[in-house]
């Protein structure tokens, strides 16, 4: 390359997005890479560092929305200190993931923005710039409505019917096991379930990517599947209401995260807190806006409609 550019980073928990823009709005890369999250993915500075190191020696500034900053001064430390040594003199914004999310999805404008991934977290921010955060504590002390929240139950409802706890559910049987990989006969499904925990690398991650499964059964009208998702959004719609009771934050709320991909999912939580606005923008496109606009290009409504057609291009609204 020799033009400007910019660059975003977008560190969840099962993923890392980096999206290179040049001037002209055309993206000049991206590539993704595992989880960075510090707080339960080991190698997240190695991951961090490998992506840091690929920009480009044009880019102007980078936009960082990392999983887990800003929950634990020791780990934040540590976040900024893995992007200072890399960028070195490059200028950057560091925030939180759902922080970037929010502003990707409004377009910097005020709202509440709902994040289901691998973890689950609302992050409603006023005109006025003032944040409001609900949920967020993780999967050891909440994670509700997220993906390895899901997918935990889903394993949790499958044992109950394969030890003859949960006779009610059986046609959950047959399709999950199936989408699993695993036989549905219970003598054969039980120590195959047993294998597929014992040699799994990355637990949260694995049980979190189950939720893919418990949401196309309920698209296809499986009740103990339609049933987890129900829960699911009853949770998610809780983080929503509470957000709303802060004074001045009754707004409009908006989705990000793979678990949200399901329709089922946010028309159960409309029914609870009325119809989401789509979003402007995938969460990669908040650093981007905070990157151009710290680089000085005119990042404007304009520039934005732009920008969400590209993004669209390159799948990274995914």
């Amino acid at each position: 390359m020799t033009e400007p550019c910019i660059a975003a980073i977008d560190g969840g928990g099962s993923k890392t997005l980096l999206v290179v823009l040049r001037q002209d709005g055309t993206v000049a890369a991206s590539r993704q890479t595992g989880g960075t999250n510090p707080f339960d993915q080991p190698l997240w500075r190695e991951r961090l560092t490998g992506l840091l190191q690929a920009l480009p020696v044009e880019t102007q500034s980078v936009g960082l929305g990392l999983a887990g900053y800003g929950e634990s001064e020791t780990l934040c430390a540590r976040q900024k200190n893995a992007v200072s040594e890399n960028l070195r003199d490059i200028p950057y914004s560091l925030t939180n993931d759902v922080d970037m999310a929010c502003s990707a999805a409004f377009g910097g404008q005020p709202g509440i923005l709902l994040l289901s991934g691998t973890g689950s977290m609302a992050w409603a921010s006023d005109a006025a710039g003032k944040h409001c955060r609900v949920g967020g504590w993780g999967s050891l002390f909440g994670d509700e409505g997220s993906a390895y929240q899901i997918g935990r139950n889903a394993l949790a409802l499958l044992t109950h019917i394969l030890d003859g706890r949960n006779t009610q559910d059986a046609s959950f049987l047959a399709p999950f096991t199936a989408a699993m990989g695993l036989p549905s006969r219970p003598e054969l499904c039980t120590p195959a379930l047993l294998e597929w925990y014992g040699t799994l690398e990355h637990p949260r991650s694995a049980v979190a990517a189950l939720a893919r499964h418990v949401s196309a059964l309920a698209e296809d009208g499986c009740v103990p599947a339609m049933a987890l998702l129900d829960q699911a959004a009853s949770d998610l719609a809780t983080h929503i209401l509470a957000a709303r009771k802060m004074p001045g934050l009754d707004l409009p709320w908006s989705y990000a995260g793979g678990t949200l991909q399901s329709a089922y999912l946010r028309n159960a939580i409309a029914k609870q807190c009325g119809a989401p606005r789509p979003p402007l923008l995938p969460p990669i496109g908040g650093g981007l806006i905070s990157a151009a606009r710290q680089a000085g290009w005119a990042a404007d409504t304009h520039w934005i409609q732009s920008l969400s057609r590209t993004l669209d291009t390159v799948g990274s609204g995914a």
